[in-house]
């Protein structure tokens, strides 16, 4: 898709959280109205014939859109937060990052076998954290899941795409 309005309000930080870190920073598309419109709407169109029932948002930007879109497919919205930070009982998971080791859990009950989830983040890098949020999903059994992105990175060396099993269905507003 690659929107240009959306291209030309991304911000890019080097070496961000770490050097050698290019950290794409979408808090610049969230404060614009024009490009969160069309985030949101893109989005929902890709997904409002697909029975979405649950959007999973990743921890914290993932909140953002996440929110927004469940609220316009008229689905209920589940956070994927690190680890401590809800205060029910959780299913958690451990995973690998491009600079770490985090763990993500999900309340107990946010989802159920009769869902279809859309798993939401603003960034496909080397893929950990949402392949670990959708393993974590998968154990709750949904009838489908779905994936999606604001920004898939298709820079040589990271592939995030290649982590996920060959049948997840999964989409970017932005590749770069």
């Amino acid at each position: 898709m690659n929107n240009e309005t959306l291209l030309s309000n991304l911000r890019n930080i080097p070496d961000f959280p770490i050097k050698g870190i290019q950290f794409k920073d979408v808090s610049t598309l969230f404060k614009n109205p024009k490009c969160l419109d069309i985030m949101v709407d893109e989005i929902c169109e890709m997904y409002k014939d697909k029975g979405i029932t649950k959007v999973v948002g990743i921890e914290s930007r993932g909140f953002v859109i996440g929110a927004i879109v469940a609220h316009k497919l008229g689905a209920g919205f589940v956070m994927c937060r690190k680890a401590g930070k809800l205060p029910a009982d959780t299913r958690k998971i451990a995973y690998e990052k491009e600079y770490g080791t985090d763990m993500i859990e999900i309340h107990s009950d946010a989802i159920t076998e009769d869902d279809v989830v859309l798993l939401h983040d603003d960034l496909l890098a080397t893929g950990g954290s949402m392949l670990a949020a959708y393993q974590l999903v998968q154990q709750f059994n949904p009838k489908a899941t779905f994936i999606n992105f604001i920004i898939e990175l298709t820079i040589e060396g990271l592939n995030g795409r290649a982590a996920f099993p060959a049948k997840c269905d999964i989409t970017a507003l932005l590749r770069i």
